[in-house]
């Protein structure tokens, strides 16, 4: 879940300008706009999805004729979308998962992990229980994901990111990290980007 912004953040106001629900929406248009990795019809799955501004995202890109699920412990509310589906729930619960096989149609052309755990503020802490969160996101990546699939996935900077990235690049023929310009400077967050997903088994 995103830090709660400061009124005064240019990003935040562009933000809500534009109608979305957290800044983190103009992040996710950025990726979409230089990676072209989702198009209409695609089928998006959202893990950590609340507020849902990434599911406001993912909604413009795949349009009437694709299909959005986003998944959170939180409650999200509502969006005037048929096509937006949302589950409450835990992505390490099988429960869960069972839940987001019974909302796809097909194999999934694009996963979306913004998770994050509550954060106490102690930094390698915090890194560890995202990086735990980020690689339960990949499992239900592996799970959905189609061949050739894509994900986005929000990873804290830490003592475990680089063995992190080299997970992402053993089921993955592209990975690459960047920082959108919605991003604080001084957080420690960044966004990996995988292209080409492949199955190892």
């Amino acid at each position: 879940m995103p830090k709660k912004p400061i009124l005064g953040d240019y990003h935040y106001r562009r933000a809500k300008e534009m109608g979305y629900r957290s800044r983190s929406a103009l992040k996710l248009r950025e990726i979409f706009s230089k990676h072209r990795i989702v198009g209409k019809g695609d089928v998006v799955l959202d893990l950590g999805a609340a507020p849902g501004g990434w599911l406001q995202v993912a909604r413009e890109y795949v349009g009437e004729k694709g299909l959005v699920v986003g998944v959170d412990l939180a409650r999200i509310a509502p969006l005037p979308f048929n096509n937006v589906v949302l589950i409450q729930g835990d992505i390490t619960s099988p429960a869960t998962v069972e839940k987001i096989a019974e909302a796809l149609p097909k194999p999934v052309d694009v996963v979306l992990s913004d998770v994050a755990p509550k954060f106490t503020g102690i930094h390698d802490l915090d890194h560890a229980r995202q990086i735990h969160l980020a690689r339960a996101s990949l499992r239900v990546a592996e799970h959905f994901l189609k061949d050739g699939g894509h994900a986005v996935f929000k990873v804290l900077m830490g003592r475990e990111f680089h063995d992190f990235l080299k997970e992402l690049q053993k089921h993955f023929s592209e990975v690459i990290t960047v920082k959108p310009k919605a991003s604080r400077p001084s957080s420690a967050e960044v966004y990996v980007v995988c292209k080409g997903f492949k199955r190892t088994g």
